[in-house]
């Protein structure tokens, strides 16, 4: 259990980011604990939200985390966008964890990487080494891992500081209004369920970017530009504007549509990424046509 006498620097922040920064652990771990009951502040037990006072003992009950090792195993569909030296740009499938998991014991990026002979960067927590941001399980299309310990520490503060162009295409149910807009909801852990996110006035700010491409029968081909990365972020705010994306079913999609354009998983691709290159200081940006499965339920509401 972690104890430490609050900084001054720290003085003012929220809880749950203070934490997490004096702990060096994730903040949605430091969350957890403090939805049961585990973030002290002087021996009180407080909120994620509570602010913290230079000087005052703060604890968190977190349990250690036990150790997941990346198990080589390669994916047929996963492609391989953009080798060097320091970076590697992959194209993921559906149904691919970026890296391995308590809980998941199916394949991964990071896996594929290790089975084809790809060497990440020694950067990270050791099931996650080398990953600078990730896709859903269930959604596909383009991710950046670290080959370097160098490219690793430029990515992470690129995508910290919103200095990266992430572009996903998603089908969303009805018919959005305005066909233009900005979503900034804060997003936090949905209660009572550890795999699920949910709009939190006290969660963490996100913002999504969305417009319309094309109107179908019933759904629209919505452009989503991100400026920020949460968990689930598309998924939550496009389900809170009642609009979820077709086959997503945990945010409420209906499951008739999904059944009848034959998707197991959220209309989600990720079709975009830009960013400057770490080594050579130019931009780079790298683009993915859309799967099978998604092109698949276009044409069916198209016909």
């Amino acid at each position: 259990m972690p104890v430490a006498i609050v900084p001054e620097g720290l003085d003012g922040l929220r809880a749950d980011a203070g934490a997490a920064r004096l702990f060096g652990v994730s903040r949605a771990r430091v969350e957890q604990a403090a939805e049961a009951g585990g973030l002290r502040l002087d021996g009180e037990i407080v909120a994620k939200s509570a602010r913290l006072r230079a000087g005052a003992l703060l604890d968190v009950e977190i349990e250690a985390p036990r150790a997941v090792e990346v198990t080589p195993l390669a994916v047929e569909k996963m492609h391989i966008v953009y080798d060097d030296a320091d970076i590697v740009v992959v194209d993921k499938p559906p149904g691919i964890a970026a890296h391995p998991s308590l809980g998941w014991d199916g394949p991964t990026v990071l896996g594929h990487l290790a089975a084809v002979g790809l060497a990440v960067c020694t950067s990270g927590p050791p099931e996650r080494r080398g990953i600078v941001s990730r896709l859903d399980v269930g959604t596909s299309g383009l991710m950046v891992v670290a080959k370097s310990d160098m490219a690793y520490s430029v990515l992470k503060a690129a995508f910290r500081d919103r200095e990266v162009t992430k572009v996903y295409h998603g089908l969303a149910q009805g018919y959005p209004d305005p066909d233009e807009g900005t979503i900034a909801l804060p997003i936090g852990h949905a209660k009572g369920d550890e795999w699920k996110m949910a709009i939190d006035p006290g969660g963490r700010s996100a913002v999504t970017h969305y417009r319309l491409l094309e109107s179908l029968h019933g759904a629209s081909l919505v452009e989503l530009d991100l400026e920020t990365g949460r968990t689930h972020q598309i998924r939550v705010h496009m389900a809170a504007v009642r609009h979820p994306l077709a086959g997503d079913l945990l945010y409420g999609a209906d499951p008739v549509l999904a059944g009848k354009l034959g998707l197991a998983r959220q209309w989600l691709h990720a079709t975009k990424l830009g960013f400057i290159h770490p080594r050579t200081g130019r931009g780079v940006i790298f683009s993915s046509p859309y799967p099978d499965d998604l092109e698949q339920a276009l044409g069916v509401l198209r016909r």
